[in-house]
């Protein structure tokens, strides 16, 4: 299955085997933002589509899963799930069409072409495709 980035209309590859059951084993980074609406907006530019979301009740702070492919995030408006200036590291396979969605310039490390980049919250992404 191949879909579409809503926001820039590039093509994003999802396979079958990127599918994830309830039995895998995983780690989930939890990073705090502000609205919940508007950093998933911010994180579809990247390939995650929302899975769910969670409130206690009306009116109450977002608890939201996106993912793409097999990269998870929980995504919390609840004050102390997660420090703000969060790090995480993303390996993607497409490293390039990310940096071009971003405008910005891909480094190389001698581990992986990378881009740092920060949601609209300030938590930081590092993301990199491994070179061979």
């Amino acid at each position: 299955m191949t879909g579409r980035n809503p926001a820039s209309g590039r093509e994003i590859g999802i396979t079958d085997k990127d599918e994830i059951s309830l039995e895998d084993e995983l780690v989930i980074p939890i990073l705090r933002v502000s609205d919940a609406a508007e950093a998933v907006a911010w994180y579809r530019r990247l390939g995650f589509t929302e899975e769910s979301v969670h409130r206690f009740g009306p009116g109450m702070p977002a608890f939201v899963t996106i993912a793409r492919r097999r990269i998870r995030l929980f995504l919390s408006e609840h004050q102390g799930d997660a420090r703000p200036d969060t790090l995480v590291y993303l390996r993607v396979r497409d490293v390039e069409a990310i940096a071009a969605e971003f405008d910005v310039t891909v480094e190389q490390a001698p581990w992986a072409r990378e881009i740092e980049i920060q949601d609209t919250d300030g938590n930081r992404l590092r993301i990199g495709t491994p070179t061979e």
